[in-house]
């Protein structure tokens, strides 16, 4: 009968065991439920976040535009874009896409984007809706059979708008995109001033004006190293203008 007792209790002590292990496990998986953020998994919850993934997400952009292209200073603009693996976005003239076509496609070949600037360079405050139409859907076409897609970003010259120029925009599919930075360097005010102008107030989502058209742009492209280098030491990137 001992030996009958003793493995009565050894039996006994091994339910138990499972039991609170049991218990335990339970009691766990209660807590883990718990602190699970509702709609979510534990298995979502627990995925670490890339660091990749948090340093895009904190990183600074600018956004570089030039205006009253292509011209013959497009292509030294553009080898200094690449050089310090930067994009920008291209405001074209219609008459210019018209004479360089090849310079309009090398643009967007680079990863560039191109949009609208109308045809001539008017101030569209003051034409008619028939030639403000005109102006901007003659650009349209020649942008377009260059490279396969209509612009959606219009800026008017000298950035002279009003609520009757947006709205004629609008009626053509156009949103109006201007710029919070204005170097002025078609003034030719010299390099260092193009830079100064360029890097002074700048931050997160700026829009600085420079011209790669219209004149020359000797200064501009001198000044354009300067301007890349100092923003991607202050820990800038630079992507497209976007408009849809």
């Amino acid at each position: 009968m001992s030996v009958d007792r003793r493995a009565l209790a050894s039996a006994l002590w091994s339910r138990r065991f499972i039991i609170g292990v049991v218990a335990i496990g339970l009691v766990a998986a209660g807590l883990a439920l718990a602190a699970t953020p509702r709609g979510k998994t534990a298995a979502a919850t627990s995925k670490p976040v890339s660091s990749v993934a948090a340093a895009q997400a904190a990183r600074k952009y600018v956004y570089l535009t030039f205006d009253d292209g292509p011209s013959t200073y497009t292509p030294q603009v553009l080898k200094i874009l690449r050089a310090y693996g930067a994009r920008a976005t291209f405001f074209e003239i219609g008459q210019n896409v018209a004479r360089y076509p090849y310079l309009t496609r090398q643009v967007y070949q680079q990863a560039n984007s191109v949009q609208n600037h109308t045809w001539s360079h008017p101030d569209l405050r003051h034409v008619s809706a028939a030639v403000f139409r005109s102006q901007v859907q003659k650009t349209d076409r020649y942008i377009r059979a260059q490279l396969g897609y209509t612009p959606s970003c219009l800026r008017p010259p000298d950035g002279s708008t009003n609520k009757q120029v947006t709205r004629r925009a609008a009626a053509l599919g156009k949103k109006i995109r201007l710029w919070t930075i204005d170097t002025r360097d078609w003034s030719r005010p010299g390099t260092s001033v193009i830079v100064r102008r360029a890097l002074a107030n700048v931050h997160n989502g700026s829009v600085i004006l420079m011209h790669d058209g219209g004149g020359n742009r000797s200064q501009t492209v001198a000044a354009l190293p300067t301007i890349l280098r100092t923003l991607k030491a202050r820990g800038f990137g630079f992507t497209t203008m976007s408009c849809t």
